[in-house]
């Protein structure tokens, strides 16, 4: 496991936001993630997906994070058809990770976006 992945970074907003330290609006709970409101939408749904162990970002995702990605993954198209995201494949829904500064990443926390609804959007 990469020296960078740790169970809690006491600094990271998201792990704040994962021990209730800070607020935020819950889609989804479970012992290994956390999905909620983003803050700053940019479409009719957007929120965010992260897992609750400390994982910098894609980039240091390794072969043993392969079930908890898993995991995730599963839970994006049932999230965000209880959020509110038309079916596929009229509906959908965009699926965004950024890593690291050039990837547009501001919260070094591993994310995924999880944005739709009915277009346009505020962004993408």
């Amino acid at each position: 496991m990469s020296h960078l992945v740790k169970d809690h970074d006491p600094d990271c907003l998201f792990c704040k936001i994962v021990a209730k330290k800070i607020p935020s609006r819950p889609v989804y709970e479970d012992d290994e993630c956390y999905a909620f409101h983003d803050i700053h939408p940019w479409a009719p749904v957007h929120f965010l997906l992260i897992p609750k162990m400390h994982i910098p970002s894609m980039a240091q995702v390794g072969a043993e994070h392969g079930p908890l990605l898993g995991r995730m993954m599963a839970l994006v198209p049932m999230l965000a058809a209880q959020e509110g995201c038309n079916p596929y494949p009229e509906g959908g829904f965009r699926l965004l990770a950024n890593a690291g500064d050039e990837g547009g990443q501001e919260i070094h926390h591993l994310h995924f976006h999880v944005m739709g609804g009915p277009r346009p959007w505020l962004k993408g």
